[in-house]
């Protein structure tokens, strides 16, 4: 695909390109690469001053930039074709889905699909080999159910939604539209409740459901658990990595996000446009506000307020985190300097 085409399948996504000075600057693109991976037929894109100084050095024949007039012109100078954006990533990101477009089955329904009679099912669905779909289900509109998949009584599955192989959905969930399951998820498991008795532990029946927002996505292994009563929601437009842990009544906002390894215990609320980092545990009926941010390996005991930036276990404010993680490796040597000075007070003022 020739670049020029590229500029002008983006269309308003590019604020400039090169092709407005130089429009014999029009090489063909054979692919699409980091940059430090970049081919003489590729094209990449440079984000921040990190990367900067790969302008220089490069063999992609196109970049994608920032708007800033020194980079272009370095590239210019060396005979590779650009285009800028505000947000160097996001315009990478829509060149990728230029090229690359996801496997995704044509409608119909597999022979050895079993589908209860009263399920229903909507126009232009494809369903691979062995799902299960069990009484009462509904399946929107062109949904795309891979090989599989099963999904318990009465769960809604809302149009266009992609549910990967293998994954689970259990009775009564309810998934918005243009959702994405991945492989492995489980969607409506029970909820971790127990009673302890004088005999053992007595299991507490998950009566409760789960609710996806519409544009939701839920990585592999991720398991999102229904609450004995109530509802378990995740908020439309969040985005939930792998082998995350969402406990039975946990409440999150819309457009969160949550790296791998995430825990969350039961009837904790997250607020709307939060990033939790990779294995933060959260303590049961946390609160964490709006917009907060939370480093990697940090752990919630209690409430976070909207806009805060945390990390450690227990969470404090990120600043002091960063000076406390730095004091770290030199407890021993600190605490050898104590020692020595305790000795020498002893020895100087001796006890009567």
């Amino acid at each position: 695909m020739h670049f020029s085409k590229i500029v002008n399948q983006l269309g308003q996504a590019v604020a400039s390109h090169s092709l407005t000075s130089y429009p014999n600057l029009d090489p063909e693109i054979a692919e699409i690469q980091a940059i430090e991976t970049a081919t003489p037929n590729s094209l990449s894109y440079i984000e921040g001053g990190r990367f900067a100084r790969h302008v220089s050095d490069t063999v992609a024949k196109a970049l994608i930039l920032p708007i800033d007039e020194s980079l272009q012109a370095q590239a210019t100078a060396r005979g590779i074709a650009w285009m800028s954006a505000p947000n160097p990533r996001l315009l990478f990101a829509q060149t990728i889905a230029l090229f690359y477009k996801p496997f995704k089955p044509s409608p119909g329904i597999h022979a050895t699909a079993v589908i209860d009679p009263s399920a229903q099912v909507g126009e232009g669905v494809a369903i691979g080999a062995h799902v299960v779909i069990q009484a009462n289900a509904s399946i929107g509109n062109h949904v795309c159910i891979h090989p599989n998949v099963v999904i318990y009584p009465d769960a809604v599955i809302g149009d266009r939604t992609l549910l990967h192989a293998n994954c689970v959905i259990h009775e009564r969930a309810q998934i918005g539209a243009d959702c994405v399951i991945h492989s492995g998820a489980v969607i409506g498991s029970d909820g971790f409740g127990f009673v302890p008795t004088a005999s053992g532990w007595v299991k507490m029946e998950q009566s409760g459901y789960v609710v996806l927002g519409d544009g939701v996505e839920i990585g592999c292994n991720t398991c999102i658990d229904r609450p004995a009563v109530g509802v378990t929601s995740i908020g439309a437009g969040s985005k939930l990595d792998n082998l995350i842990q969402i406990g039975h009544g946990c409440q999150v906002g819309q457009k969160t996000v949550m790296a791998a390894q995430v825990g969350m215990a039961g009837g904790t609320t997250i607020g709307q446009w939060v990033m939790l980092g990779g294995q933060v545990g959260i303590a049961n009926n946390s609160i964490v506000g709006d917009r907060a941010q939370i480093m990697a390996q940090s752990g919630i005991l209690g409430d976070v307020e909207p806009g805060a930036v945390m990390g450690g276990s227990p969470v404090m404010p990120s600043k002091i985190y960063l000076k406390v993680a730095a004091l770290l490796p030199k407890l021993p040597e600190i605490y050898k300097t104590l020692q020595t000075l305790r000795k020498q007070m002893e020895e100087r003022f001796p006890n009567p």
